[in-house]
């Protein structure tokens, strides 16, 4: 299982902030609007994460029992942005403050591993597991 799925805490130490544009009230399947509150002239962000104590209202969690964000697909890019320790092979600053923040383990490769049995057991919804993109195919001349 993905360590995000069991953390969350990240989503509970930093401001969420993020340009205007990003809302759905300009862009059809951006971030819903209803979620937000204005940071400046430019940005947004996250109702909850804009002062302390910070707790994103689209976070759904115990943090370090179960976690997912209620408008993943549309979620901000900055928490597109954010990597999980060792995801892609190295150390999150971030996520490591954030875990740390809450007791948990600093999550190394080894909670990684589980994606490379998921990866080449032909399951359908094992895709996006890879830390690579996915081959193009090739082009017709």
């Amino acid at each position: 299982m993905h360590p995000c799925l069991t953390c969350g805490a990240c989503c509970t130490q930093y401001r969420v902030a993020f340009h205007w544009m990003e809302s759905d009230e300009v862009t059809p399947g951006g971030v819903p609007a209803a979620l937000t509150e204005k940071l400046d002239g430019h940005r947004l962000c996250m109702q909850g994460t804009f002062s302390a104590p910070i707790r994103c209202v689209a976070l759904d969690a115990d943090i370090g029992k179960y976690s997912r964000c209620s408008i993943h697909p549309n979620r901000p890019s900055v928490c597109r942005e954010v990597e999980a320790s060792f995801e892609f092979g190295r150390p999150s600053a971030q996520c490591d403050k954030a875990r740390i923040a809450f007791g948990l383990h600093v999550l190394t490769a080894a909670d990684w591993r589980w994606r490379d049995g998921a990866d080449n057991d032909d399951h359908p919804d094992d895709s996006g597991n890879s830390p690579l993109p996915p081959a193009m195919p090739p082009v017709a001349a």
